[in-house]
């Protein structure tokens, strides 16, 4: 039974593992995207969002705290200049896994895991879907709906016409 060890080892060292997440974390933070397998990014996410809601927070104290855990100028300075400045009003889940489906050669499971606010299609597909359509149960129209927005379309034209008027006295 596995009662108490929620760290997954990926069959390696400690030593092994923390250099291997280390430079993950470094490539994750230069590049925003990075692909691997899930078992990886899942090991992963847990190491670097810490150090991600630490970067909010800039003070030395944070800065060498961040840089004993990735080991790279670099990432550190890429991380509390540009990131913390984009992900300083998110709560936390700075990070997402998208699965791609298995490897050939040995049918592992590679996904990408990639910063959330780096994502422009999602960014963009998000804003775009903000208005919901408005349906019954039945999936037609409200009969509601198509009778409110006829006056509106009526009112406008009226405003229109009426700005020409206000603009020659001035």
């Amino acid at each position: 039974m596995r009662h108490q060890k929620k760290i997954n080892h990926l069959g390696r060292t400690s030593s092994h593992r923390k250099a291997m997440l280390a430079n993950m974390a470094s490539s994750l933070i230069l590049h925003k995207r990075i692909k691997t397998t899930v078992a990886k990014a899942k090991a992963l996410r847990m190491y670097v969002e810490p150090l991600i809601n630490k970067s909010k927070d800039d003070t030395t104290h944070s800065r060498r705290i961040v840089f004993s855990y990735l080991q790279s100028k670099e990432a550190v300075s890429e991380l509390f200049r540009e990131i913390s400045q984009k992900v300083a009003s998110r709560p936390g889940g700075y990070t997402r896994i998208l699965k791609l489906g298995n490897r050939l050669g040995d049918a592992a499971e590679i996904c990408y895991i990639e910063l959330v606010d780096y994502n422009e299609n999602m960014l963009a597909a998000s804003t775009g879907s903000d208005k919901k359509k408005s349906t019954t149960r039945r999936g037609r129209k409200k009969a509601t709906a198509a009778v409110t927005e006829a006056p509106a379309k009526k009112a406008a034209p009226a405003k229109e016409e009426a700005a020409p008027e206000v603009a020659p006295e001035e």
